[in-house]
């Protein structure tokens, strides 16, 4: 059974794949918006992503929910290492 962890816009649902990687997906609740920002958001947070997960533990699929709100690629790092961090999964390097 997998473990979610929640902060202010964003929710992370992990379970151990067993694989020598992780594995990550970004979604959106009903409503965010039209096509374009949700394509938009889920660009910002595959960078965001891509910019810190040399730090994560490996071996979990990962799914992200996104909430409406504050697009920007700071804001969305800072969700995710905020996540990451209850989740224990940033390594003691980062």
């Amino acid at each position: 059974k997998g473990k979610k962890y929640s902060c202010n816009g964003a929710k992370l649902f992990v379970l151990a794949n067993g694989m020598g990687r992780n594995r990550i997906a970004f979604s959106f609740p009903r409503g965010y918006g039209l096509a374009v920002e949700r394509n938009y958001s889920r660009r910002l947070s595959r960078e965001a992503y891509r910019l810190i997960k040399q730090d994560l533990v490996a071996g979990y699929d990962l799914t992200v929910l996104i909430f409406q709100g504050n697009d920007t690629i700071l804001a969305r790092q800072e969700q995710l290492k905020l996540l990451f961090v209850k989740a224990k999964l940033l390594s003691e390097k980062a």
